[in-house]
């Protein structure tokens, strides 16, 4: 069972990875828009969305999201650790 300091920085770091998604969405899809001149796909699974498009949005918004939720954690897991002297315990690494 966790203790409360864990529960405490699960709910920090859900918190900064949810602002971070919402905050990558909105970029990625700026950037979709600039790049491609048009809107992106609101349902890529629609066989009414070309394949190639339905991919390209698919691989942008994973890796987009997956890194801004990472980039997120490890912010708010340094910033657990200048608060409390050390990280949470699930991620720290034995020596």
């Amino acid at each position: 069972m966790a203790d409360k300091g864990d529960i405490g920085f699960r709910v920090m770091a859900g918190a900064a990875a949810f602002a971070g998604g919402f905050v990558a969405k909105k970029a990625i899809t700026l950037a979709w828009k600039k790049s491609t001149g048009k809107e992106p796909p609101t349902n890529p699974e629609s066989p009414d969305v070309a394949l190639a498009e339905a991919i390209g949005w698919a691989v942008v918004m994973g890796i987009g999201m997956e890194v801004a939720r990472l980039l997120a954690t490890r912010a708010a897991a340094r910033q657990w650790a200048k608060g409390t002297g050390e990280l949470p315990s699930h991620l720290k690494i034995d020596v």
